[in-house]
């Protein structure tokens, strides 16, 4: 009666509360189920998800075409506006960085010769005869074609007396029939061949400034030619034109690039005299267009601009003037209210 088979230091001893669950029915005990990884909880919701999705787009598939196609258009809108706004920073810090590349830096002074035609003749010998240049119908005039060689000789002359003078001849390709052919180009041509640049000095600062379509054109796209080819912006400037057109030039686009008018200078030629009461009516009826359109951006003026872009030649500036984008931008009746990089006419 001493032995007990289940008394304490028996080598079996009776395990009241075995590990596991005890099954009533088949009266055995079941292994515990292990614990299910939480790591797999992120792979079962992506996996949910992915299957709701599946189901909305069989469900509603025109939805989510049009769902997707506005999402990826906003995308590669935000992706081109980037980029062209970084592009434009580049551009803008290309021409800060290589300020000591400008080919004519120590040059001061602008002279600008407005186009008024086009060269088409294939020999620069007749070039004071009418039918060697593109006329409108309102130049076609004896003698027409001797003013324009005028404003060339008068540019020429002004420029070689100014050793800091930077001489631009001002168009673009503004007659279709005239095909590709710019009027600064015409111009710049007519002079070389006939050797009027005389010194080379004054032949390497004669550029061209290609891209003007109106008289406002003319100075605001010089302006930005001189810039990118000396790095800053003239001290002085002087214009040469016809004589009819001083207070346009002078009054009219000087003020609205807001330049001082000490500093300006014009040089006329007159007109022939055989069209000068047309020229002078004509003139009357522009000026009065730009007085209330001062930068050519509204109404008719618009309109003659985009007339004589035949060729829709993509205009450069004002990436080579950035100081000046804002003026470029402008469009209004009341002068440019921004701030500009040539100091204000002193009272």
């Amino acid at each position: 009666m001493s032995n007990y088979p289940f008394r304490p230091g028996s080598p079996k001893s009776f395990v009241a509360y075995p590990s596991g669950e005890f099954d009533l029915e088949s009266g055995t005990f079941r292994k515990p189920r292990k614990h299910r990884s939480l790591s797999s909880h992120p792979i079962k919701m992506i996996r949910s998800i992915g299957n709701r999705i599946q189901y909305y787009c069989k469900l509603h598939p025109l939805l989510v075409f049009v769902i997707s196609l506005s999402f990826g258009v906003s995308i590669l809108i935000l992706l081109s506006l980037y980029e062209r706004g970084h592009q434009m920073t580049n551009n803008y810090q290309n021409y800060d960085v290589s300020s000591s590349s400008y080919p004519l830096a120590n040059l001061q002074n602008l002279v600008m010769v407005a186009g008024h035609s086009v060269y088409t003749s294939s020999s620069c010998g007749k070039v004071d005869k009418e039918d060697s240049w593109f006329l409108e119908s309102y130049q076609k005039n004896p003698g027409q074609a001797a003013t324009f060689v005028a404003h060339i000789q008068e540019g020429i002359g002004v420029a070689a007396k100014d050793n800091a003078a930077l001489l631009l001849f001002s168009g673009g390709e503004t007659r279709r029939d005239a095909g590709p052919r710019s009027e600064a180009q015409s111009y710049w041509a007519v002079a070389e061949s006939k050797g009027w640049f005389g010194q080379e000095d004054l032949r390497s600062r004669t550029l061209t400034e290609e891209h003007a379509r109106d008289s406002f054109e003319n100075l605001l796209f010089s302006v930005c030619r001189f810039r990118e080819l000396t790095g800053t912006y003239p001290q002085n400037i002087t214009v040469v034109s016809y004589d009819f057109k001083e207070e346009r030039f002078a009054h009219l686009h000087r003020a609205a690039i807001g330049f001082p008018e000490s500093r300006f200078f014009y040089v006329g030629t007159p007109a022939i005299s055989t069209a000068k009461v047309a020229a002078r009516k004509g003139e009357a009826i522009v000026r009065a267009q730009f007085q209330e359109d001062p930068y050519g951006c509204r109404g008719s003026l618009y309109r003659k601009k985009l007339g004589r872009d035949p060729f829709h030649r993509s205009i450069p500036y004002p990436n080579g003037c950035p100081e000046i984008e804002g003026l470029f931008r402008y469009c209004g009746s009341a002068p440019y209210p921004g701030s500009l990089p040539w100091p204000k006419e002193l009272n």
